[in-house]
């Protein structure tokens, strides 16, 4: 017997027959496997959007290309792998009980590579012209040091609301529901018309890697990293210590 749950913190060691292979495949691999696929299909999506967007359309392309995504992804492989995509979220449901530890790491590196391949094919199916016009897809929203400061605080708050949506909507009992994948795509669509001209509204490392590593472009990356784990941090503790359910609160429980 296999019981490696994805919100469990325990695992119990498998067979090496047939069942246990199997069970292997359906707890670790498979869910890998998920996050790899739709951090590919959701970055290529998401960086063709904003190499192929004209001026004319402005933040409506991206965000609404980015969310339907997303939540179509979600829909189609979130009940394999949680539906994440994205390191910040990983993190998150870490944190609040909804992902065995041991899978954090694979599910960082399987989004990453996700990330970098998705940006390759969004790179190999574009006008070079197009490309390098757009920075391809990378986030250069920040230009100069006195925009830094906000631009982290966007990436926080933006990044606070898709985990949050993410955490309610998909781990905590009292708050899950069948809305979940429109929910957290709603989120994304919102928070790039709210906060693309700020910082990008980026949220997702993965996102920011595989377009900075093909187009070359690394001034200011870090704040995509940072931004997006001081949320997952955030959101964590309100989730442990305030708005999660009876099972995920440390405390202020009741009998």
């Amino acid at each position: 017997m296999c019981d490696l749950e994805l919100g469990s913190g325990k695992a119990k060691q498998p067979g090496m027959g047939a069942g246990g292979w199997g069970c292997w495949y359906e707890q670790l691999m498979q869910p890998c496997l998920a996050e790899l696929l739709g951090s590919v299909l959701f970055i290529f999506i998401g960086c063709l959007s904003v190499i192929e967007n004209g001026p004319e359309t402005g933040l409506l392309q991206p965000a609404l290309a980015h969310g339907l995504a997303l939540g179509l992804l979600v829909a189609s492989l979130g009940n394999i792998s949680g539906g994440h995509f994205n390191p910040a979220v990983s993190l998150a449901a870490v944190l609040v009980g909804g992902l065995h530890l041991m899978l954090l790491l694979p599910y960082w590196v399987c989004q990453l590579c996700g990330g970098l391949v998705g940006a390759a094919l969004a790179k190999a199916v574009s006008p070079q012209e197009r490309f390098w016009n757009a920075s391809g897809a990378a986030f250069v929203t920040v230009q100069e040091p006195g925009q830094v400061a906000r631009a982290v605080v966007a990436e926080v708050i933006l990044t606070t609301l898709l985990v949050l949506a993410v955490c309610t909507g998909t781990i905590n009992k009292k708050t899950h529901g069948p809305l979940a994948p429109f929910s957290i795509g709603l989120s994304v669509t919102v928070n790039i018309l709210a906060g693309g001209a700020v910082s990008g509204a980026c949220m997702n490392p993965a996102r920011a890697f595989g377009p900075a590593l093909m187009s070359g472009h690394w001034t200011f990356h870090w704040i995509y990293w940072l931004g997006p784990l001081l949320a997952s941090l955030l959101v964590g503790m309100l989730m442990r210590l305030f708005i999660g359910d009876g099972k995920t609160r440390l405390i202020l429980k009741g009998p």
